[in-house]
């Protein structure tokens, strides 16, 4: 009977031992998750929530990689990080596909995370080369309102760190969290964007192209790389809209923006600067290469007549004025280097009206 009541002490000693060895193992996990999820939420910019994706918590979690895959079929988010001076070099684990499609045979797996041995067929597509295959991956889809945005992806040297019977819960917990954060920190960046934007034509304001162009100069100088201005005009605006109304003209300058930005490459920045006038800033552009771009907009303009809401088709003309940032100019400050870089092109598309309109003058 003495023996029987040791041993059950013996048990329920056991028993109270794992219970709070349990206890103690659960406490830890929830530290862990409140703290990764601490780290997430008070991210308050685009890069910000970057560096602890890719930095803090691929270190905090002992993983081999990290990727993240974002669905950008309009280059939005592509544009912020432009606008935001982030290079995507900076961030080569950050993925881009225009649609779901493009995932391959992973599309049809991402309603619930996808844990497993890794698989070149499968898991590829968000682990592209050069980076190093893992041994066991995760691929968390983000979803937010219902609607695919991206996905997530854990990748461990570990071959049973993400066994296909693994607990998702922390796993979509953590999935459901990124997804909040990236839509938050994306509809902040494009709310910042809104007081740059014109309201009319969609593409940057004046004030933008002004603060876009101090950021740029001081690059240039610093990476040694060229940079030119190009300042465009609608030839002959006022007798459109005298002659067809104002909606006609907003149309008017809406197309002409529209085929302005098909010509240019995502780093380069076009504003409208007022009324009828647009300013480019072409990144890592030699002069004479900004004119080849200048008259390519002219052609596309020129030759290809805008229809109006109406249906009725329209003949516009545009003049343009291109000039380069002077690289001796560094004796100067940025501000004036600025001023003086949108003169020369403001000077130069003077002299295309001068000289007959839709046409192309290069400074000096």
């Amino acid at each position: 009977m003495t023996q029987d009541l040791a041993a059950e002490n013996r048990r329920l000693r056991e028993q109270l031992a794992q219970l709070l060895a349990q206890a103690e193992k659960n406490q830890r996990i929830l530290q862990k998750h409140q703290a990764f999820d601490l780290q997430f939420i008070s991210a308050g910019s685009l890069r910000e929530l970057l560096d602890t994706v890719f930095d803090t918590f691929a270190s905090s979690a002992g993983l081999h990689v990290v990727t993240l895959t974002l669905l950008d079929p309009d280059y939005d988010i592509r544009r912020i990080l432009v606008d935001l001076g982030i290079q995507q070099t900076e961030f080569p684990h950050l993925l881009f596909l225009q649609e779901e499609a493009e995932f391959g045979e992973l599309a049809g797996k991402l309603f619930k995370p996808v844990l497993g041995t890794y698989s070149e067929e499968l898991h590829g597509r968000v682990f592209p080369e050069p980076i190093v295959p893992p041994a066991s991956v995760a691929i968390l889809p983000l979803v937010r309102h219902g609607k695919l945005i991206g996905c997530m992806n854990l990748g461990s040297d570990d071959t049973k760190r993400f066994a296909p019977a693994l607990s998702t819960e922390f796993i979509e917990h953590l999935a459901s969290i990124i997804a909040i954060c990236v839509e938050n920190v994306i509809n902040t960046e494009r709310l910042k964007h809104i007081g740059l934007t014109d309201p009319l034509t969609g593409v940057n304001n004046r004030r933008y192209i002004e603060r876009r162009l101090l950021e740029e100069i001081g690059r240039s100088w610093r990476q040694s790389y060229a940079l030119s201005c190009m300042y465009i005009d609608i030839d002959y605006f006022k007798r459109i809209n005298d002659r067809m109304g104002h909606q006609a003209g907003d149309e008017v300058l809406r197309g002409v923006a529209a085929r302005i930005k098909a010509e240019l490459r995502l780093s380069d920045a076009l504003g409208r600067f007022g009324g009828e006038e647009f300013v480019v800033l072409l990144i890592d552009t030699e002069q004479v290469d900004a004119v080849n771009v200048a008259e390519r907009i002219r052609l596309g303009i020129a030759e290809h007549p805008l229809v109006l809401l109406n249906g009725q088709k329209l003949d516009v003309t545009v003049s343009l004025g291109v000039a380069a940032l002077d690289t001796k100019a560094r004796a100067e400050d940025v501000e004036a280097a600025a001023q003086r870089l949108v003169a020369q092109a403001d000077q130069a598309l003077y002299r295309a009206k001068e000289a007959g309109r839709n046409r192309v003058i290069a400074a000096g």
